[in-house]
């Protein structure tokens, strides 16, 4: 977890820069553990931290670290859904063991500025345990190759929800899928207004199994299509979930530059995902390259030349942070095969074969 807690550290700092450095910043670490996520912005980010545990023993062990590291932070020992619901904080963060479902609601009554969730039970998200997925995020998950961007797609959805009753709205700034846990950092506001516009970036994915097409669906009550427009197959949707993009640039931008010029154990990682972060069209949805070759039963040629290929012939195209072999881009899925299949006609012939 050094890379998600270097990461946040370096969020922390960005945001206490975007807000002034006059600006003093209330930060809380709801479920803390041993209390090294908030010791650590204590430390780090120069804002002030309250770290809780509802738990004794971890409880006694926050104030043994914090005392050691002679560090003047708030220790807490409180149920969190207790403490969000009474106290305001500018930046909460919920890092649980498992679902940070069932902390969703009070987090977005306590935040006033940043809220930083965590979520580790991708299974759910991602539509490997549909039942559990639908039950905890009220949303239908959908197991396809770009699983890990529609289950923080759907976290944000859920998110996105809960604040618009408290009339707030949510930006995300930075999100990333890193091994085996989700993690999204959305910058609020208040005003009915904002809440409303934020309530549009609301929808649904289709995706045909068939071919692979996919296209979004705005709205929460949209329109489905029982066949795909492509090859007739049967449409599922995934949904409602986060159609906004997802990475703000310049605050990625400071993020990574915090990153760099600090002293970060998991620099280099962390360098790379923002990176990949910071140049990630914002499209929803990606395209498995590799996926598509075995399909088209091409071999392979690199990631890159197809991406210049897309480029070339007028398409948006970038490699994603969510996964080594994937594509994002504006291209539909035919056009992605008749690229493919000009290529493999290419490197056996020597000829655009149009």
């Amino acid at each position: 977890m050094e890379l998600s807690r270097d990461i946040n550290v370096a969020c922390v700092q960005a945001l206490r820069t975007k807000q002034g450095e006059k600006k003093d910043l209330t930060y809380l670490d709801a479920l803390a553990g041993c209390g090294i996520r908030g010791v650590r912005v204590a430390n780090e980010s120069g804002v002030e931290v309250t770290v809780n545990d509802y738990d004794l023993a971890a409880y006694e062990l926050i104030k043994r670290n914090a005392r050691r590291l002679r560090l003047t932070v708030r220790v807490a020992h409180r149920d969190a859904n207790a403490l969000m619901s009474e106290a305001r904080f500018d930046v909460v963060d919920i890092d649980p063991f498992g679902s940070p479902a069932p902390f969703v609601d009070s987090a977005c009554r306590s935040a006033n500025t940043m809220l930083c969730v965590t979520a580790t039970d991708t299974a759910p998200l991602s539509g490997v345990h549909l039942n559990a997925g639908v039950r905890r995020y009220s949303a239908l998950p959908v197991n396809t190759e770009y699983h890990a961007e529609t289950g923080i797609r759907i976290l944000i959805g859920k998110i996105v929800r809960e604040l618009v009753k408290y009339d707030k709205s949510a930006t995300p700034v930075l999100v990333h899928a890193t091994e085996h846990y989700y993690r999204v950092y959305l910058l609020l506001n208040r005003g009915a207004e904002r809440a409303n516009a934020c309530f549009k970036s609301l929808g649904f994915i289709a995706h045909c199994f068939s071919c692979g097409h996919r296209y979004v669906l705005p709205g929460l009550l949209p329109f489905l299509s029982s066949e795909c427009p492509f090859c007739c197959g049967k449409l599922a949707a995934a949904g409602p979930l986060w159609l906004g993009t997802l990475h703000d640039q310049e605050f990625c931008q400071q993020v990574l530059e915090n990153i760099e010029n600090g002293v970060f154990g998991s620099k280099r990682q962390a360098a790379k995902i923002l990176t990949l972060c910071l140049n990630e069209l914002d499209t929803v949805a990606f395209f498995d390259y590799h996926r598509l070759l075995r399909e088209l039963k091409c071999p392979p040629s690199p990631i890159e030349t197809f991406i210049e290929e897309l480029r070339a012939i007028g398409f948006r195209a970038s490699r994603t942070h969510f996964s080594g072999t994937s594509v994002k881009t504006n291209a539909d899925v035919r056009t992605l095969k008749k690229v493919l299949l000009n290529l493999n006609c290419k490197s056996e012939s020597g000829l655009d074969c149009g």
